[in-house]
């Protein structure tokens, strides 16, 4: 190569590294958009549950109803619910919040294989975001609880993120449910057994930042009687 050529390809970097940064800065506006909206439209949604759980999850499946009979529930004891507004778990928490005519918000995303908002979502209450971040911040920032229905990667994605922001005392602590036990039993026992019991990577206490139910009427109770005292108070 001579000198000539690397004169031209270093350019050619320094022009493409030129872009990227600019690019970067003008990704703060959009940024700050999506927060912007979020907060203006969620701070009027009052006091809601966010229902997690996997978007592949077919409307015959037991997951599926037992979903739906909980925001169903949740709305029948003063609270809307928030999901990540596709289909799936998502479709059947804001299903039920819609059978039971309470608030049914959706927050979602844009994504490779189009996702696109159910049909359950309350007019005016689905939010679309480019950035999973915005819209996890959304969630933890606007709900006084999670449901947590089985899922996959994302799913385990929010439920961790909330455990751990409770636990360094970045938020307020708000209940989180764990829908079944069958499902949910093996990572638990990881949880205690290795990160607890082998290496002490966190305290017992710890593992009562969460509550393991199967049904919906317990999933429902532990809600209610979390918020007994503060007469479903939004927490912002």
């Amino acid at each position: 190569m001579t000198n000539e050529d690397r004169r031209i390809r270093e350019k050619l970097k320094q022009k493409t590294w030129n872009e990227i940064k600019t690019n970067d800065s003008w990704a703060i506006f959009k940024i700050m958009s999506e927060f912007v909206e979020g907060y203006e439209r969620l701070s009027k949604i009052g006091p809601c549950v966010s229902i997690f759980g996997s978007a592949r999850t077919k409307p015959d499946h037991a997951n599926y109803k037992l979903s739906e009979e909980i925001a169903y529930k949740l709305t029948q004891n003063g609270f809307g619910v928030v999901t990540g507004g596709g289909p799936g778990i998502m479709e059947a928490g804001n299903k039920g919040a819609f059978r039971g005519k309470g608030v049914s918000v959706g927050l979602n995303i844009e994504l490779p294989f189009e996702q696109h908002d159910n049909p359950y979502i309350d007019p005016g209450k689905s939010l679309d975001f480019d950035y999973f971040f915005v819209r996890k911040v959304m969630f933890m920032k606007y709900s006084q609880g999670f449901v947590v229905m089985p899922g996959g990667f994302g799913t385990m994605d929010e439920l961790f993120e909330a455990i751990t922001l409770i636990q360094t005392k970045k938020i307020g602590r708000f209940p989180i449910v764990l829908v079944n036990r069958k499902f949910w039993s093996g990572l638990l026992d990881w949880i205690k057994q290795t990160i607890l019991e082998e290496n002490g990577n966190i305290k017992e206490e710890d593992l009562n930042l969460f509550r393991l139910v199967d049904t919906a009427d317990e999933a429902v109770e532990h809600f209610v009687k979390f918020y007994a005292k503060y007469n479903l108070a939004p927490n912002f």
